[in-house]
């Protein structure tokens, strides 16, 4: 009990109201921007508004929107996502009006995507394209240069009009604003080019322009870059040269970017170490005297503290934790930081949708953005209800049930919950998973929700209690291969990989290249995992600041698939690249379109092309798909039991956490 009083103690420092501009935040936690896909339709605001006011009430002290662009070239996409009219400002109530009834406090992000831009009207300083953009920008004229100032101008009065509480002005991460600034993207030879205090006229007179729109009492912050992780970027010397000049043009506040999004070095995937970027904005803050926001991989209350109670940052900033916690402050101020629900950093939710151009949400909290679609009205009549596996899928029913007032019963076969995401907890740049399992049992307990392990139950032991409803979380059982010489014992599943009870030799083969097989392959080629990487060890490895230090596999692995194409293609769409890359650093041999013709004493025999191929091996892991275990389902049916089917047990394919929790969670609220 003291152990856990003295680490609620540590937080007190997150609680502590500040001053920023004319307005004192409650607290020093900062709901960081986001696009949610819904800034492009004003016919959804009041989603907007809702997603906002769950966050205000769950007591983030203060919150900044997704970007909208002062102009129409400065938009992300060809769509209405810009703010420039008195008609806009008067729909932005239904965002601004809920969080401030809620108690909150929220900024609009004013966001010119410059180059970054996905529309046939995109500008920059010069014309030079994006390696992530098919589209070349135009050069900005210099009477184009001075109306886009006006324009920021003009969205900031805008903005306080429609009742936000000040503004953001993005000026990092690659888009126009750091576009004047690098020389990487900047080769103009005029007022606005050149030297750094020709590079920085455009920043600093957008923030001049911004503050005389605002006047005195508004919040004006800067999104600063504070490490660029390009070439050509900004140094860091010339970052804490801009930090000065942008305070003394008048912001109130500098929240800290860090990299292009054209970066080849990880800043937000689980990859990255918490807090790995601290150093960066500890900079900035000891050059200025206003707040400082740190921000990128912070994700739980003790390394949010430190940042703060060490010096490095007055505030942090964390999106998607407060996608995944909308009560994240709430819970550190009760003492109840065991139940947070933890941001794992997958992005399979959240950013890999604004990419797809779905709404975001999280695959840890299905509510996020999707408020509307839930319910926490108790239910019209009690039931007892069964939870048949201990899964993501089956905890997200139960904690959704129970929430609504039902009694459940959580049974699970294993020693402990968490299934195919306890495995996945052991994968190099999942640990956060582990952790979001230790909270997702202490709010089963917190919730009341009676969890029985280490029982395979059957027919009888159900209909013995006379539950109203079952739900079958029952998950998956890994798929074995149908080819001669499959039952040698160097033959092995990665459940058994990933759980310990079988070792693998030097020479490993995979059979299988979907996500599963790169996670095997990346766990494998690491060796003994038994940490995480420190912040050192990440920077030297990436090549941040110091030269590059390539990892070194302990063992020899080869990936072996049957069907065409490149490996990796189902992979995150924004997480998948650094997978790839460190499977490649690590010298993992991949082949593709492979027939396999059986295997024996030399090892797993194939056949590319016609080409008949030995691949030697001391273990062969078996990563080949999956299929549902159902069939307790199957019998309850029979019965005139009734049934709901979901997660894995449902459908196996690709093992969709996402998809799993999301059905869990629907299910649950709406029995």
């Amino acid at each position: 009990m003291l152990e856990g009083a003295s680490l609620r103690a540590s937080h007190s420092v997150l609680l502590e109201p500040i001053r920023v501009g004319g307005v004192t935040l409650p607290n020093r936690l900062v709901m960081g921007s986001m696009h949610t896909n819904l800034e492009a339709h004003p016919e959804r605001f009041a989603e907007l508004g809702r997603f906002y006011a769950e966050r205000a009430r769950g007591g983030a002290g203060l919150i900044v929107t997704g970007g909208f662009a002062p102009n129409v070239a400065g938009r992300m996409h060809d769509g209405p996502c810009l703010f420039v009219s008195d008609e806009q400002a008067e729909a932005h109530r239904a965002i601004v009006d809920p969080v401030h009834a809620a108690g909150g406090r929220i900024i609009l992000q004013i966001l010119h995507a410059g180059r970054y831009g996905y529309h046939d009207a995109i500008v920059a300083p010069s014309p030079i394209r994006a390696p992530i953009n098919r589209a070349s920008p135009a050069a900005l004229s210099t009477e184009e240069i001075e109306q886009t100032i006006r324009d920021y101008a003009n969205t900031a009065a805008l903005a306080v009009k429609a009742g936000y509480d000040g503004v953001e002005v993005m000026g990092s991460e690659g888009y126009l604003i750091s576009e004047f600034l690098a020389p990487r993207t900047n080769k103009r030879d005029d007022a606005w080019g050149g030297s750094l205090e020709n590079r920085g006229r455009f920043p600093i007179a957008v923030v001049k322009a911004v503050r005389e729109a605002l006047g005195d009492g508004p919040i004006l912050s800067f999104r600063i870059s504070a490490l660029e992780l390009v070439d050509d970027g900004l140094t860091d010397d010339e970052i804490v040269w801009l930090a000065g000049r942008i305070e003394e043009a008048g912001a109130d506040c500098l929240s800290t970017g860090i990299g292009w999004h054209e970066s080849t070095v990880p800043t937000i995937a689980g990859s990255v170490p918490h807090g790995a970027f601290a150093d960066a904005a500890r900079r900035i803050r000891q050059a200025v005297s206003i707040p400082v926001t740190a921000s990128n991989r912070i994700n739980l209350p003790d390394d949010a503290a430190r940042i703060v109670a060490e010096g490095s940052a007055d505030l942090v900033s964390m999106a998607r934790p407060f996608l995944a916690d909308a009560e994240f402050v709430n819970k550190v101020r009760d003492g109840k930081d065991d139940l947070i629900n933890v941001c794992i950093a997958c992005n399979q939710a959240c950013l890999d949708h604004y990419f797809t151009g779905e709404v975001i949400s999280c695959l840890v909290n299905p509510r996020a953005a999707r408020e509307g679609a839930f319910t926490d009205e108790p239910a019209p009549a009690k039931k007892r209800i069964a939870v048949v596996g201990g899964g993501v899928a089956g905890i997200a029913a139960a904690l959704e049930a129970r929430r609504r007032g039902h009694h459940v019963t959580l049974y699970e076969a294993a020693p402990a919950i968490g299934g195919q995401f306890t495995l996945a907890g052991r994968i190099p740049g999942k640990e956060d998973y582990a952790i979001a399992v230790d909270h997702l049992a202490r709010q089963l307990d917190e919730a009341g929700v009676e969890v029985v392990t280490g029982r395979h139950v059957d027919i009888d032991t159900l209909g013995r209690e006379n539950f109203d409803e079952v739900v079958v979380a029952t998950g998956i059982a890994p798929r074995a291969i149908g080819i001669p010489g499959a039952d040698d014992p160097r033959v092995v599943g990665y459940t058994e990989i990933l759980d310990g009870t079988a070792t693998a030799g030097q020479r490993v083969v995979i059979i299988g290249g979907g996500g599963i097989g790169h996670d095997v392959a990346l766990f494998l080629a690491h060796g003994e995992h038994e940490h995480a990487p420190t912040t050192d060890e990440f920077r030297r490895r990436w090549g941040i600041e110091s030269e590059q230090v390539l990892p070194k596999a302990s063992r020899s692995i080869t990936m072996v698939k049957r069907s065409p194409g490149h490996f990796g293609r189902t992979l995150g769409k924004t997480t998948g690249w650094i997978l790839r890359q460190e499977l490649k650093d690590f010298g993992v041999r991949q082949i593709a379109e492979a027939t396999y013709v059986g295997i024996d004493a030399q090892g797993l025999h194939i056949r590319v092309n016609g080409q008949d191929e030995v691949l030697a091996a001391d273990t062969i892991v078996v990563c080949a798909g999956q299929e549902s275990e159902n069939a307790l389902a199957d019998v309850l049916t029979a019965r005139g039991q009734s049934v709901h089917v979901i997660g894995g047990a449902r459908l196996a394919g690709e093992l969709d956490a996402k998809r799993a929790m999301h059905e869990g969670a629907i299910l649950g609220n709406r029995m």
